[in-house]
Parts: structure tokens; sequence; C-alpha cells
């Protein structure tokens, strides 16, 4: 019995003892005296304790040196070489050595001479310099790959000497598993953790000690297979690697990787197929993209649809409330004028009443129960106490009248206007829509009753003081010898225009084609192109002003419809409401301001259907002219400008758009006008009249009542049923020949008349008008503004003060209520193109996948293949041997280089170009409005910001389950977000400064160009020029980053060998995402500099 406890106590002991300080310590070789298992453990941690220490000393070198490839020394060291979870390759080592194991491992020396190798340039890669152990004159067995030797004993060095290299001439033998032993070095490298390093086996067939690829020295048949000999990158030593498919979980086992379900582990790849995930992933999204793609509108479609049932029932109140009011008043009227009736009926048969009586008495008794009845005196004071009391009729008009007195929806409408100021709600007074609808469509009905009312002439005389038609800021535009002329050939377009323009008045200007009309307004306006010089004088108001200090209440209407077509015609107006009108003028009275619009000009139907573009019919040509109209009527002008507004109208349309602006012209406007031959009803619509000739000269400028007088005056009659602009316009344009005078000297004639200068070229004209003569009261009436002005115009004018002072009095909305409203215009309109919206990202999903499933993952690469653009060496990689080198690796990664975000990228690009390239016209339109330009971009940059965060989202989504790429989705997500937001901005200058055809060459040019700046080599002169300056260079040093991060273990040679090849620091991760972002914001600055400047 005790012979079977004593060996238990004495190992019990030994372990017990060996925790104690004062307890025996051990050595290297202890075990392999004693073959004591007892202190295996204790041999085996200390062989662990020495190559930790001996690694910890590189700690400083590895910073200094590396520092670009690795982020922690400590970490990345304990990631490749930190064995504490499993060190039996050691103790397997240990059981195998006779002697100290210590002794055939490297020392720092050896270490850093064998990595100093791996790292030189000029090494042949897989061999190491000679060194005083392995060289010509001295080749012992353990310089041969997968062998070592121990140290000589005659000899005293340290693990962590590191800079004496021990010899090694004796007990030369196969290296541990777990081990390499570099072919040249004759000791033993711990594997990094990731690799497997088993002891290799002859395969007789080949000679190759597999699954390695050296050869046993010929001549030498004691000489077995050891095991690995090389560990740098995966393309020199891609034996070392574990290999793909499996799992090491330490650096003496391999596991098969297992695959979870819908997945598919195929043999030899480094990656699961969890294509299964992507399809279904794939089949989803697309369901929810054809939602949106079929529902984008309806979420707009729906809040119209509430408003509108809102307006309506509001409108309906009101039209309710107004025909009420309109029977209490009929019916007061014949309530008094029965009471008239009743009173003289009364009294013309008295007598005939007083009669009555005495025939009832003779009539018989039997009706001698009825009461008497009354005396006239009797019957005067029981109708006296009628009187005083109401009947029912009265006392229903009454409560009527009661019940409108106490209502605030809406204006009284009774004759007057003293109950409908004294009952009038307050702009603060209304809340909710309803109310606000109620008050708009109140007014309106009582400007109908007014207008009614003022057919008469006291009618037109008490609206015209009336105090609630607001009047504006007056301008009246007085101008002299206004001339323009084109720069390259001095050419004449408008030519001695002398005039003016007054408050209150519609003014024509006709003329045949060709005579400046449009020209006129421009230069009127300070709206003339470049390479045109204008000269002359124009006064705003007697003062010599630039006009556009007054832009803010100047309207002008383009010949052609600039109009957003994705708007619908009442969020058209209600835009240009909102940013025009006066930023303190309260919200029911702009609601009242558009309700009107959109009534006097007939748009009521159409309000809630689009304007419409190329691709989508809205409304029609003759709505979107006067919705083009509309715009400028909104925003309350003093002047407004119009460029042939009746072009596309029918004359029902165009009457109705003429009262419209005769509307605006009483309360002070001034309008003026360019018509094509209109038709004698509109033209009589007309106060002034501006007739042009050829070559921009003025026939006729004057009142539209003398016309006729004047001409007949200078022997041209209108015949009769023509109409005289027809018959002028013809006769100007050649078509029509007068008998006194030829069309070139109509101008000149028009000259004399008021006293202006003739121009020298043109004094041969006058020869024989001196025979012409006109009364004086023609002369007179006719020329009353033309010459008193030409003498009086320097007289009274006065020079202005900084031309960039804001005259017009107007506050607008500032920059923040202005990117509200843009910001909301915007966002509707990219609802609306959902469909769009749909289809890239049914783009990108699509792209994710294809590209995903085209770039296969391969370690090999570091996944760079994964994110490459082209293939333009991959012909002469095919022709490489099936061993390749780092090198050759890396140029079939230089070469494939942002395949898959240089797509993503350059759909985003092109998507952003639709942001600017499709409403230049609008936008130029806006900003001569005075409407801000900041808040326009801004507002745009906001809502992109959408895509810049959901298109990165939807093409990783495809291209992470289809590649199953290394570096981790958030990664790749936030660098493509930098990347959308950086080509994002440089699509807005390309969509502001070319056309759109331009501008997506560019967009598609561009990126490659800066691609294949971005490949070349780190060394030519382009990159060292123009590399930094490319984006595609920072978003392929930050993918390629992200990806190396998620290399460690037995991976770290070949991170570090790749960053440098590339010329890439792990350290700049963030310093790329912040060029991206610079980059952005830089390309947006240079988009809105242009964008205001052009």
């Amino acid at each position: 019995m005790s012979g079977v406890i004593r060996p238990h106590l004495l190992l019990f002991l030994l372990v017990f003892l060996s925790f104690f300080p004062f307890s025996k310590s051990v050595d290297g070789d202890e075990y392999s005296e004693t073959q004591n298992p007892a202190i295996l453990p204790a041999v085996t941690d200390l062989i662990h304790k020495r190559i930790s220490n001996v690694t910890s000393l590189f700690l400083k070198d590895i910073g200094n040196n590396l520092s670009f490839c690795i982020k922690n020394v400590e970490m990345d060291l304990n990631g490749a070489f930190n064995f504490t979870h499993n060190m039996d390759f050691i103790t397997n080592c240990i059981k195998k050595t006779k002697g100290d194991v210590t002794e055939r491992l490297c020392t720092a020396a050896e270490i850093k001479f064998y990595f100093g190798s791996v790292f030189s340039k000029g090494t042949k890669t897989g061999y190491i310099k000679v060194n005083k152990n392995c060289n010509l004159k001295s080749w012992v067995e353990g310089c041969e790959p997968g062998w070592g030797c121990f140290a000589d004993s005659d000899q005293e060095f340290e693990l962590t000497d590191g800079n004496k290299m021990p010899s090694r001439t004796k007990d030369c033998k196969p290296c541990c598993e777990g081990f390499f032993c570099p072919r040249g070095l004759a000791c033993m490298i711990p594997c990094p953790l990731g690799s497997y390093c088993p002891v290799a086996l002859l395969n007789k067939s080949t000679g190759v000690c597999d699954p390695y690829n050296y050869q046993i020295p010929p001549g030498k048949s004691n000489h077995t297979c050891g095991t690995a000999d090389f560990w740098a990158d995966v393309g020199s030593s891609s034996e070392i690697f574990c290999s793909p498919g499996s799992f090491c979980p330490n650096t003496l086992d391999k596991v098969s990787c297992t695959c979870f379900k819908l997945t598919t582990c195929n043999p030899n790849t480094s990656n699961q197929n969890i294509h299964g995930y992507g399809v279904l992933l794939f089949v989803a999204l697309s369901l929810l993209l054809l939602i949106i793609y079929n529902f984008s509108d309806q979420v707009i479609s729906t809040k119209e649809r509430r408003l509108a049932k809102s307006r309506e029932a509001a409108a309906k109140h009101v039209r309710e409330t107004a025909q009420a009011r309109e029977r209490w008043i009929a019916a007061k009227d014949v309530a008094k004028t029965e009471g008239w009736q009743a009173q003289l009926t009364k009294t013309f048969s008295r007598a005939k009443s007083q009669r009555r009586p005495e025939q009832q008495k003779a009539s018989g008794a039997s009706k001698s129960s009825q009461p008497p009845p009354k005396i006239p005196e009797q019957e005067g004071k029981d109708s006296k106490e009628k009187k005083k009391e109401p009947g029912a009729l009265t006392k229903m008009l009454h409560s009527l009248e009661d019940d409108d007195s106490k209502s605030h929806e809406g204006f009284d409408l009774h004759s007057g206007g003293d109950n409908a100021k004294k009952h009038a709600p307050k702009g603060k007074q209304l809340h909710t829509q309803s109310q606000i609808f109620k008050y708009a469509y109140g007014q309106i009905e009582k400007e109908k009753a007014q207008q009614n009312k003022n057919l008469t002439f006291s009618g037109i005389i008490s609206m015209a003081t009336d105090s609630n038609i607001r009047t504006r800021p007056m301008i009246e535009i007085y101008f002299k010898d206004l001339t323009l002329t084109l720069k390259k050939n001095n050419k004449h377009l408008l030519r001695c225009v002398t005039g003016k323009l007054s408050p209150g008045r519609v003014s024509a200007v006709m003329g045949p084609s060709g005579a400046g009309k449009t020209t006129f307004l421009s230069a009127l306006t300070g709206k003339t192109a470049a390479g045109c010089a204008v000269t002359g004088l124009i006064l705003v108001n007697g003062k010599n002003e630039p006009i556009q200090a007054y832009r803010k209440i100047i309207g002008y209407v383009p010949q052609d419809d600039i109009v957003h077509g994705n708007l619908t015609v009442e969020e058209n107006l209600k835009f240009s409401a909102r940013c025009r009108l006066s930023a303190d003028l309260p919200k029911p009275d702009k609601v009242l301001i558009i309700e009107r619009v959109i009534e006097s000009l007939g748009l009521q139907p159409v309000r809630y259907s689009l304007v419409g573009t190329v691709e989508k019919r809205g409304i029609s040509g003759g709505q979107k002219k006067r919705v083009n109209v509309g715009l400028e009527m909104v925003m309350e002008p003093s002047l407004l400008i119009l460029d042939e507004p009746t072009t596309g109208l029918d004359s029902s349309s165009s009457q109705l758009l003429l009262r419209a602006l005769r509307r605006e012209a009483l309360e002070g406007v001034n309008i003026c006008m360019v018509l094509h031959q209109p038709s004698y009803t509109l033209f009589k619509m007309f106060d002034d009249l501006i007739l042009l000739a050829k070559g921009g000269l003025v026939a006729y400028l004057g009142s539209v009542k003398k016309l006729e007088e004047y001409f007949s005056s200078i022997g041209i009659d209108v015949p009769d049923r023509v109409n005289p602009p027809d018959h002028l316009i013809d006769i100007l344009e050649g078509i029509e020949t007068p008998t006194s005078v030829t069309r070139e000297q109509l101008p000149v004639i028009w000259m004399l008349y008021n006293g202006y200068p003739v121009p020298v070229d043109m004094l041969d004209l006058t020869e024989g008008l001196s025979t012409l003569s006109v009364s004086n009261s023609v002369t007179s009436s006719v020329a009353a503004g033309g010459q008193t002005f030409a003498a009086d115009m320097h007289e009274d004018s006065t020079s202005s003060g900084s031309k960039s002072k804001d005259l017009s009095n107007r506050k607008t909305p500032g920059l923040f209520r202005q990117y509200r409203y843009f910001l909301g215009r915007v966002l509707k309109q990219r609802l609306r193109e959902g469909q769009m919206q749909a289809v890239d990202l049914m783009i990108l999903l699509l792209a994710g996948a294809c590209l995903g499933t085209l770039a296969k993952v391969t370690d090999e690469t570091l996944d760079n293949a994964g994110y490459t653009y082209t293939v333009i060496a991959v012909c002469k990689l095919k022709q490489k041997k099936k061993k390749r080198s780092l090198a050759n690796i890396l140029v079939l990664s230089l070469h494939f280089k942002l395949k898959s975000p240089s797509f993503a990228a350059l759909l985003s690009m092109i998507a952003a170009l639709r942001s600017y390239s499709l409403d230049k016209l609008e936008y130029k339109r806006e900003s001569e409005a005075g409407i801000s330009s900041l808040a326009h971009f801004l507002s745009k940059d906001t809502i992109d910001l959408f895509n810049v965060i959901i298109k990165p989202v939807a093409y990783l989504s495809m291209f992470y389950f289809f590649n199953n790429p290394r570096s981790s989705f958030q990664d790749n997500y936030i660098i493509l977000m930098c990347l959308v937001y950086c080509v994002t901005g440089i699509a807005y200058v390309f969509a502001i400064a070319f056309t759109p055809s331009l501008a997506q060459l560019w967009a598609v040019l561009v990126p490659v160009v800066l691609t294949l700046v971005a490949n070349k080599s780190k060394d030519s002169m382009v990159h060292q020029y123009f590399g930094n300056f490319c984006y595609t260079k920072w978003v392929l040093e930050a993918f390629v980053i992200a990806n190396a991060e998620r290399y460690s273990g037995v991976w770290l040679i070949t991170r570090c060998k790749s960053l440098e090849s590339g010329d890439y620091n792990l350290h700049d991760w963030s310093l790329c995402l912040m060029v991206l972002i610079v980059n952005g914001v830089i390309a947006r600055i240079v988009a809105l500099i242009i964008l205001v400047t052009r």
C-alpha cells in the first residue's frame, strides 16, 4: 500500500514546491535530463516566457520601422505570438529535444537578421543573406530548409541579445512542429498564429516535402523533411498559411469550416457562399422599391386631398353666406316696397272699409255673436301697436343680420363696406386652414360684388376711393435716347427710344418681327446679354437709380413658360408668394393674394394639377402661360413687365388675363407688355402703346386713344373694319405702302414732331417732310409727355448713391425662412420623382449583386480585387506561373482598383447631375427676382444627403452578401458615404458649369482619368504631382486600410508588404475620410460660386 502512495506524494510535493520562491528553479534542459512529467508544464511555461521576452524586445523597433502598417505594436504581436491559450507545440518540442530547447531558438539578433532580409528590397524573395553560420565556407545541415542546430556549448549567449549571433554547428536536427526554420539561418522561430506548421512528409514521386515546396539535399540519405522553412507574405510563403476553407485554432491543428443554413462551403474557398441570403434580401428590397415606385406620390396626394376638402368647405360656406346676404338684401328691399304699397292701399280704401260693418249688420242676426267692428280711431291705435311689434319676416331678417354681424368668417358684403371693415377678422386671429380659407374667399366674394356694382360711373369713383384696395409703391420709368448696340459689329438693336411708363396704366409694346420689342424690355430692366452695350438715360421715379435696386417689387414674365413642371399650379404660385412677398405680411393675406390670382386667371380647375414636363404631360399650354404670369402677380409688383403673355392663348383667355392685369393697374401697378397683333377688343383695353419700327426705332409712343388721330394727321388712315395695330404693323413690315410717307420715315416723323434730335445717318430721310403738317391739338396731346420730358429730364433727375442699395422698401423673408420654403419644395419634387429614385436604388442593388459575384474574395490580395476598377493587365497576369510573388499579386490588385466603389460612385455622380441640370432656367428666373441663391443651393444639398446616406446602404447590402469581404460593413459604409458625398459635390460643379450632355460626359470621364492617375506607381511623376489631388487615391487607401486591419497573425507581413507597396499608412484612415469630405465641401463651394456668378 505504501508502495502505491509514495510516488503520488512525491509528485504532489514536486508540483507544490515549485510554486514557492525557495524551491529550485527549473532549467530549460531539466526535462531532458530527468524525463519527469511533473516538471514539463513548468519547463513549457519557462520556454514560453523566454519567447515572449524576445518578442517584447522588438516593440520599439517595430514601432519605429513598421508604424505605417501596425497601429498597436503590442496588440499585433500578441495576435501573432501569444500562445498562452495553447502551448502544446512547445511541450511536444521539449519532449522530442534532448537538451535545452532554448539553445535551438533564434536569438533577437538572428530574428532581426531574418526580418531584415525579408523586408530588404534587394534580396530575392525566399532567401536569407549569408551569415556566420551559413555561407559559402560553412554550410551545416541546419542551414537547410526546415532544419536547425543547437548553439555551440563553448559560448555564452542570451536570447535577448540583439547584437551577437551565436555559432550553430552541432546536433543539427529537423525543426519541431509549430516552428519554422528558414533556409540559411540554422535556428527555430515559432510559427505565428493563423499558420499551419506540421512536420513535412516526403512525396517520393516528386521529391518534395509536402505541404512545403523544398527538397531534401542530394547525397544525404539521413536527411529528412523538417517543418516550415519560410514565413513572409502570402505570395512567397503560402504553404505556411492556413489553407482556404479551414480554420487553424493553433499552429498544429486544422479544422474544416462549417456553414450556416442557406449557405454553401465550396472546397478550398476562404469564404462561405451566402448568396442565398443575398437573394432573399434582394427580393425583399425589390418589392419595397416597387411599392415606392407605384405609390411614391400618394403622400403628397393625400395631403392635397385633405387640403382641398378644407378649401372646398370654406368656399362653399362663403358662397352660401354671400347668397344668404344677397337674399337678405333683396328681401329687405321687397319688404320696404310692400310696406309702401300697403300704406297706399290702406289710405285709398278707408271709406270702403267703413261701409263694410253696416253691410255686415244688415245681413242678419245670425252673426250677432261676432264682435262688433272696430271704429277707425281704435283701429288706428291697434295698427300703431302692431307696428311696434316686428313681424315674422322682419324678425328673421334681423336675426340673419345679427348672425352675420357676429360672424368673423369672411367679410360682410353689405353695400358701403363699413360693416365689412368693422367685423373683418384680424390675420393674427386666424389659425386654422379653414379660417384662413374662409377669410380669403370672403374677401374675394366681396371684390366680385364690388366689381358688379362698380360697372356704373359712381361705382368706379367709389372703388377708386375705397380704402380697402391697397395701393403699392409707385414706379415711374423715364427713358431717354435708350440705345442697345452689339459690341462686335456696332449694330443697333434698339435706338433713340425716349418716353415713359406711368403707374396705373397698361402699356403695350408692338411692332413687326425683329423690331426689338423684347430687347426694349431687357434694356429697360437691365437684363441685357453679354456683348451688348446700353447707352442712354433711365430714371426711376425721377432719380438716376439702377432699376435692379427695385427688383424685389418688379415682376418680369419671360417669353418662355419657365415654371417647375413637377409642382402643381398652386405650389408654384405659393412658393413665389412666400419668398417674394413682404416677410411681415400675415399668412391669411398671402393666401388671399394667391387665391385672388388663381381666381382672376381662371386656374381654379387645374390648381391641383401638375404643370407638366417634356416627359410627363400636365396642364395645357395656355394654362401654363397663365401660371407663368401668375408667378409674378402673386408677389404684388409695382412694375410688371410681360414678354408676349398672350402668345398661345385664345381670345377668351387673353381677355381674362387682361382683365386681371387691369385690376392690378387699379392698385397703381405700372404694366408693360409685348404683344403680337392683338384683337380689337384687347387693343382697346390698353392705355398706352409703344410702336417700334425696324431697327428698334419708335414710330409711336403715347395714348391708344390718340393713335388713329396721330397717324391720320400724317396721312395714314386706318381703313374701316381693320384693326389699327394690324394695319400699322403691316405698314412697318412693308406689306402695306402708304401714299404720303415711307415706312422708314415714320420714326423720323415721330422724332421731329416731339422735338427729339435726329441721328446724323437718318437726316436724309427728313427730305420731303416739310410739307407735312399736324394740328396743334394732336401735337400737344400726343407729345405732351415727350417734349416736356425731353426738356426737363436733366433738371428733375437726381444722382443715385450706391448701386447695390436696395430701394424697394420691401423686406422679404430671410435666408432661414427661404431655406425652409426651398426645403419643402425640393422635398415635394423628390417625392414626385420617387419612381426615378427607386430606379436608381434598383440599379445600385443590381450593381452590388453583379460586382459582388464577379469580384471573388481572395486572401492573397487582401480582398483588394473586390474594390478594383479596371483589368488592364489581366491578360499578362494569366501567363504567370501558379506560384505568384507578392509583386505580381500587388500588380493585379493595383490594376483592379476601385471597381466596386467607383461604379457606385459613378452611379451616384450621374444621379446627382439631375439636381441642377434640369432647372437652370427656373433658378435663373428666381435669382433675378431676388430669391436667395444660397437657400436654393443649401436646400438641394440637404435633400441630397438622403442619397449620401441611403445609396451606400443599397449598394453594400447586396455587395456584402454576394462578395462577403473581410472588412466590416461599418467601415465600408463610412468610406462609401464619404465617397458619395465627395462625388456629389463634383457632380454639382459639372451640372452647373456645363450643359446636361457635357456634364454627363465629364461625370464619366473624370473618375476614370483620376483612377488611372491614382493607379500610377508611387515613384512616377504623375503620381507624385497629381496623386494627392485625386479623390480616388484617398478612397482606395481607405478601402485598403479597412481591409488590412482585418488581417493579423500570420498575415502581418502580408499586410505590411501590401501597405508599403501602395505607400499607405494604417494611421491615415481618418485622414482619408477627412480628405474626401473636404473635397466634397470644396466642390460645393466652387459649385455655389459658379451658380451665383453665371
